[in-house]
């Protein structure tokens, strides 16, 4: 059953997902009412398998808190490709 829904939105914004919805040849109901299913979808949480090896390794050391693993990452790679 739909209802009707009354929101308060700034103009341009309105003049931008018009024109977004008129190009994906949607209506900007559906695109909002989508969005909001994904938003409130209940997720599943499954249990990950984690191979052996890596499970036997788990607490074998420690990573100090200050570690910036996106800098340690590109500079081993970079140290690696370049």
């Amino acid at each position: 059953m739909n209802t009707k829904l009354t929101l308060t939105i700034e103009q341009e914004t309105i003049q931008k997902a018009k024109k977004y919805a008129k190009d994906k040849n949607r209506s900007l109901s559906n695109i909002i009412e989508n969005y909001l299913k994904i938003l409130t979808k209940e997720k599943i949480k499954e249990p990950k398998k984690i191979n052996p090896v890596v499970k036997s390794l788990k607490g074998s050391f420690k990573i100090p808190k200050n570690m910036d693993y996106k800098k340690e990452l590109r500079n081993r790679l970079e140290k690696k490709y370049l």
